[in-house]
């Protein structure tokens, strides 16, 4: 005979799951994984053909470098040995996968582009409103990370502002300043493209900044593996492989 005192046993339902991320961005993204890694480690085989750093437009073993290779820790020398490609010395080679990846990069960035502004990807998700570079929105948004919340339960598939912000440096910043002091550093470019030479300050200028914008990237790419381990990795990848994205459970919402 049943209990009329008994407490129902609730069922457990599903977290819901929505459509995150368009075909053009998965695409994008995952070119750009492959292309960022091969840039990188055969940019590091450029630069220790020559690991010194100048300002201005010349620069050669005798002029004062603002930073070389030797005086970074050795653990990260170590650490770049193992990401250089190629492995071994060969500066002809490093030069060729480097150049034939930058073509990759420049026009999977300018297709993104086009596509995101026809399906209004940039105005609907990375548009950044005056209201949310509020102190004190930055704050909370901050403050949210750091308890690991990184999704607002009302509206679960916007990006907040730190993304919006880190996703706008990276794709209209970072990574056209990495292509432009590129072209710069190219003797054929600075003979069609003289005023690039202006606008950077000189070829070793031009180098100067291209590794520093690298380096924001690297470090770009850090935190968002963080944050895709923090967040759930295997959610995380999968949204971006399949467009699909599980909603997690906001702290708030869950029963004791």
């Amino acid at each position: 005979m049943n209990d009329p005192t008994a407490l129902p046993v609730s069922t457990p339902v599903s977290p819901p799951v929505i459509k995150r991320h368009r075909l053009a961005t998965r695409v994008w993204h995952w070119v750009t994984v492959v292309t960022m890694f091969i840039m990188i480690g055969s940019g590091i085989g450029i630069l220790k053909a020559h690991p010194r750093l100048y300002w201005g437009r010349y620069g050669a073993n005798f002029d004062t470098a603002w930073t070389t290779l030797d005086q970074w820790p050795s653990w990260l020398v170590s650490l770049l040995n193992l990401l250089t490609i190629p492995t071994s010395y060969n500066l002809a080679l490093s030069r060729r996968w480097h150049l034939f990846f930058a073509l990759v990069l420049a026009f999977a960035l300018l297709g993104f582009m086009i596509v995101s502004l026809i399906n209004k990807h940039f105005q609907r998700d990375l548009r950044v409103r005056a209201v949310e570079l509020s102190p004190r929105e930055v704050v909370h948004d901050v403050k949210e990370h750091l308890a690991f919340r990184f999704h607002d339960p009302k509206r679960p598939g916007a990006y907040n502002i730190l993304q919006k912000l880190s996703y706008v440096a990276t794709i209209f910043v970072l990574i056209p300043v990495m292509i432009l002091t590129g072209l710069t550093m190219s003797p054929g470019m600075d003979a069609a493209w003289p005023w690039l030479l202006e606008v950077f300050g000189g070829r070793q200028s031009a180098r100067s900044i291209h590794f520093i914008a690298a380096t924001g990237l690297v470090l770009f790419i850090i935190a968002h593996l963080a944050l895709v381990i923090l967040a759930g990795t295997w959610n995380e990848v999968r949204s971006m492989i399949t467009g699909r994205w599980k909603i997690p459970a906001h702290p708030s919402e869950d029963v004791a």
